[in-house]
């Protein structure tokens, strides 16, 4: 790892932590040159999945695509970092226990779906609305309705 204040190449892990469930190291270091101290994090990358679009189109699969979808849904919405980054290890460990190569664009819609019911609920109707593709109120209200089972409405 090199230092990020002189052009050292060689750091020292002073101390290495499991964090997020085990699924991030942190890493505190020293450079050996400069003597600056800074922390690095390891997270797990899922490599070699391809998902399979609805039309039929295959591409690699990216955390940031996933990212980018959850933020849209949580917009406006009140989360720490620290929580939206456990939800996308979450869906991203719910994507490896399927342990296939290849991954129906669906099948990972699912899984946010299921991650965010419990998540945020107004995220999760917003997110449905869209990979639903809800064509009229009926069927939102559906939605709505099969949310609220068993809730008490507040008025």
């Amino acid at each position: 790892m090199h230092c990020p204040v002189c052009p050292a190449k060689d750091t020292k892990v002073n101390d290495s932590r499991l964090s997020e469930g085990g699924f991030i190291i942190k890493r505190r270091r020293e450079c050996a040159k400069c003597g600056f101290r800074f922390s690095t994090l390891e997270q797990m990358e899922i490599l070699n999945l391809t998902v399979i679009k609805r039309n039929g189109a295959k591409e690699p699969y990216s955390r940031e695509k996933l990212e980018a979808g959850l933020k849209k849904s949580l917009e406006k919405r009140p989360y720490t970092q620290e929580k939206f980054r456990q939800l996308v290890n979450a869906i991203e460990r719910d994507i490896q226990k399927k342990n296939h190569e290849e991954i129906k664009s669906g099948a990972i819609g699912e899984l946010v779906m299921k991650r965010l019911k419990s998540f945020d609920k107004v995220a999760y109707i917003r997110f449905a609305s869209v990979y639903r593709a809800f064509e009229d109120v009926k069927t939102f209200q559906k939605e709505l309705s099969g949310l609220l089972k068993g809730k008490k409405v507040i008025r």
